[in-house]
């Protein structure tokens, strides 16, 4: 449990982070951050992909600028020193042709250390984090978890006062991950390091609740600070304690409140502008998802923390399907719950026919540029339109590179329905 001292050792000011448009505006990445760390704490920033919380994280570190606001560092106003801090990485970052007291010393070689001195260090870092034995083994030798051991120990050999953990175990597998997070939370608990202060980014919500003293909720587009949530719960944690799970349960609702109060009708616009959800709404994920809301236990409504522990599936996964289900007017958001509409239900028991047709009209009436396209199409003389004509009309208000990959998910979701085809070689689209 944290213990707070009246200076914390690390402010936020008003941070934002934006980037010229050739437009002229300005995409906004963070807007107007304040944030805290206090001595002996651990924050979490919890928030869906495009909330710029591994940005906020390279701006603390010094790996970008800020475009205004302050950072202060134990009540004064400057960057941070850099041997106040380390980071770890989703990714392992470890150099292959190193082995891992190589990997892990690296940190320590532009200090004009003596080479014992260096070496003596590593090895207590290696010692610390429970690789004992691997010193002379390569990256390629180890497993998952071995290779994040080293990152933490790459981070805590220069002897960090704060320590800043960008999805440090979300590469890694369920138990593997459990195991290092509880290790990770000894270390802290009884005070074998130099630390301070952590601060962890995460869209893991259970995660957020076990691990951290406090958590901040950022919204998505721009990152903003939407909710402080404190958390006054003993260290070890666990998952099936039941206010640990009302707390995970509680941050859902407030999470999915942003779903509920969203109208826009347009999901497959907004989504391009975060290339991770891309991939992720397919219509085979979207009817799994209606089958099992249907079905027992469910019945039609769920609680989408139940929900997203059955599917196993993360708030970056789940999220953008349940705003894909709201806009196709297939599901409400609700407190937190998930309630399919009466055309979900209807959708739920329909033959394989019948759901395409729902699904064809509740495209055209809630996407716009599926509708759109549609239209061009029915007023073209030959009823085909080339691919360029749209790309030149997106790429208005979207890069290049964004604007394919929408109209390559429309396409995908059109023939799906049958709404219209799609010719790649010829790069056409056409309707009957």
């Amino acid at each position: 449990m944290a213990i707070k001292t009246n200076l914390p050792i690390l402010e936020l000011k008003n941070l934002n982070k934006y980037y010229d448009q050739p437009d002229g505006g300005k995409k906004v990445i963070l807007d107007d951050i304040n944030l805290s760390l206090n001595e002996r704490e651990i924050v979490g920033i919890l928030g869906r992909s495009g909330s710029g919380k591994s940005t906020l994280l390279r701006i603390i570190s010094g790996l970008l600028p800020m475009s205004s606001g302050e950072i202060i560092y134990n009540g004064i106003p400057a960057p941070l020193p850099s041997s106040t801090l380390a980071m770890v990485f989703q990714t392992f970052a470890l150099f292959p042709w190193l082995n891992v007291i190589e990997n892990v010393s690296i940190g320590l070689e532009s200090k004009n250390m003596p080479k014992d001195e260096i070496n003596k260090k590593a090895l207590d870092a290696i010692s610390l984090i429970g690789l004992d034995g691997y010193e002379n083994a390569y990256p390629k030798e180890l497993s998952g978890g071995m290779k994040q051991r080293i990152g933490f120990a790459r981070a805590l050999v220069t002897n960090p006062k704060i320590l800043l953990l960008d999805e440090a175990f979300s590469a890694l597998d369920i138990l593997t991950a459990t195991e290092l997070k509880a290790e990770f939370i000894d270390l802290w608990s009884v005070k074998k390091t130099g630390l301070k202060s952590i601060l962890i980014v995460t869209h893991n919500i259970e995660e957020a609740v076990l691990l951290c003293d406090r958590v901040l909720i950022f919204s998505s587009n721009p990152g903003k600070v939407v909710s402080e949530i404190k958390i006054n719960i003993s260290h070890p944690r666990n998952r099936h304690d039941p206010e640990v799970r009302n707390l995970v349960d509680n941050i859902y609702t407030i999470m999915t409140n942003a779903l509920s109060k969203n109208n826009s009708t347009d999901t497959l616009t907004k989504s391009v502008e975060n290339e991770s959800l891309l991939a992720q709404i397919s219509t085979n994920k979207l009817n799994g998802v209606i089958e099992i809301l249907f079905a027992e236990p469910y019945n039609g409504t769920a609680d989408i923390y139940r929900l997203s522990e059955q599917l196993s599936l993360s708030i970056d996964c789940l999220f953008p399907i349940l705003e894909l289900l709201k806009t196709l007017k297939f599901a409400l958001i609700k407190k937190g719950d998930v309630l399919l509409t009466s055309t979900g239900k209807m959708y739920a028991e329909a033959d394989t026919d019948e759901r395409k047709q729902i699904f064809a009209r509740h495209l055209v009436e809630n996407i716009a540029l599926i509708s759109n396209i549609r239209t061009a199409l029915k007023l073209a003389k030959r009823k085909k339109v080339n691919r360029s004509h749209f790309i030149k009309e997106l790429t208005k208000t979207l890069a290049e590179e964004q604007a394919n990959k929408l109209l390559n998910i429309v396409i995908s979701y059109a023939r799906y329905a049958e709404i219209f085809s799609y010719n790649y070689a010829t790069k056409t689209f056409s309707i009957k």
